[in-house]
């Protein structure tokens, strides 16, 4: 009998120090309110597609818009189904600085940790 696959949750995450850090940046840019962060996926980098990260103003028209920490992130359909059960966290120990994905869709990822492929 096969071991069934848990189900992962049909949403995406965002960590409080990820979303202070998107604050932060939003604010760098002059940006104070009314602002998200796009999350999306794309083909590219050395696993097949690679996560793209902008501070934008407003969510496309078929963005699905997901609210955590006071922050909206806007994801559009077709990255979502790659992203679904994701958390956007923030990292800066000592393999560097930067936003990193937890994604459980994702069989392989390369080094860089933005590459991956399901």
């Amino acid at each position: 009998m096969a071991v069934k696959e848990k189900p992962q949750p049909l949403t995406i995450h965002v960590s409080p120090k990820a979303a202070e850090h998107v604050k932060h940046f939003a604010r760098l840019e002059g940006l104070e309110e009314g602002f998200g962060i796009r999350v999306a996926v794309k083909g590219g980098g050395c696993s097949g597609l690679t996560y793209d990260l902008s501070i934008v103003k407003a969510p496309g028209e078929n963005d699905k818009v997901i609210e955590e920490h006071g922050l909206r992130l806007f994801v559009d359909k077709k990255s979502y189904v790659f992203l679904a059960g994701t958390t956007l966290d923030y990292s800066d120990g000592l393999n560097g600085k930067g936003f990193v994905f937890h994604n459980p869709n994702a069989k392989t990822t390369c080094g860089c940790g933005t590459s991956f492929s399901v």
